[in-house]
């Protein structure tokens, strides 16, 4: 059987069901992740589509879309972010803290070029996307 993990939104209205394997995990550290969530950085579990399902709350499910690229969802009762859907990718961003029973192993880190905050770890800096996703898979120096 699947490794299968759920969380909720901050209130609990909302509940996340994620299964099998991420795709990948790591930290985004482009300008639009950092001011939607109010954090320096973003730990992003990137999951196919069909792995990540809403089991309870779903009416109070609230979507928004900057740029049209990706649907931010957030609950409407508590304001609480729960993932981000890129449907370009066929690909949906969990924040790794909406999964508190998920190992988180972050493999990359992305957008590195707008990092504000330095992380010395070790990780592979990506100046943006892998070169699959669109990007230049240029590596930044630590």
């Amino acid at each position: 059987m699947a490794d299968t993990h759920k969380g909720t939104c901050f209130c609990g209205a909302v509940e996340i069901q994620v299964s099998g394997a991420p795709e990948e995990m790591g930290y985004c550290h482009c300008s639009s992740c950092r001011s939607y969530s109010g954090a320096l950085v973003t730990a992003f579990t990137l999951w196919k589509a069909e792995s990540v399902k809403i089991v309870r709350g779903a009416e109070f499910l609230g979507r928004f879309n900057k740029i049209g690229f990706s649907d931010w969802h957030f609950c409407i009762k508590c304001g609480g972010h729960l993932m981000t859907v890129h449907p370009t990718f066929g690909l949906t961003d969990v924040y790794a803290a909406a999964i508190p029973t998920m190992a988180f192993k972050p493999a990359v880190h992305l957008n590195y070029a707008e990092a504000v905050l330095p992380m010395k770890d070790g990780l592979p800096k990506l100046r943006d996307f892998p070169a699959e996703a669109g990007g230049s898979d240029e590596a930044r120096p630590e």
